[in-house]
């Protein structure tokens, strides 16, 4: 452990911690979603390693237990805006997965944006 590594209050680190009491076996039993998603065609040209660190995501969910075979990308929807579901069929397929209670985690960038309702 470098002299750097930040321990919490029971002496993991913060990856240690997240594999020991955040997670438990059936989380890792389901699928690790990874979304992958930018708003435009001129995001996805202009800010391409934001697509290659939300792909990266791919190795967290590994880091964090999950098999190469339980890991799903789904990344249908580079190039299309939040503001509506329809047309997303990535976001569509990611709430059918989850509302089967086939996904035990999902990782993405600005999942606060993951779906936005329009008035």
């Amino acid at each position: 452990m470098s002299s750097t590594t930040v321990l919490n209050k029971s002496g993991l680190t913060a990856l240690e911690d997240l594999r020991t009491e955040k997670l438990h076996a059936w989380h890792r039993e389901r699928l690790a979603v990874v979304y992958v998603r930018q708003s435009t065609v001129q995001q996805v040209l202009d800010h391409q390693e934001s697509t290659r660190l939300q792909y990266g995501l791919v190795g967290w969910a590994q880091t964090l237990g999950w098999g190469v075979d339980r890991v799903l990308v789904i990344d249908d929807d580079l190039g299309k805006s939040g503001a509506s579901a329809q047309g997303r069929t990535g976001f569509q397929r990611l709430v059918s997965e989850v509302s089967l209670d086939h996904v035990g985690i999902i990782f993405g960038v600005e999942m606060s944006r993951l779906a936005r309702s329009v008035p």
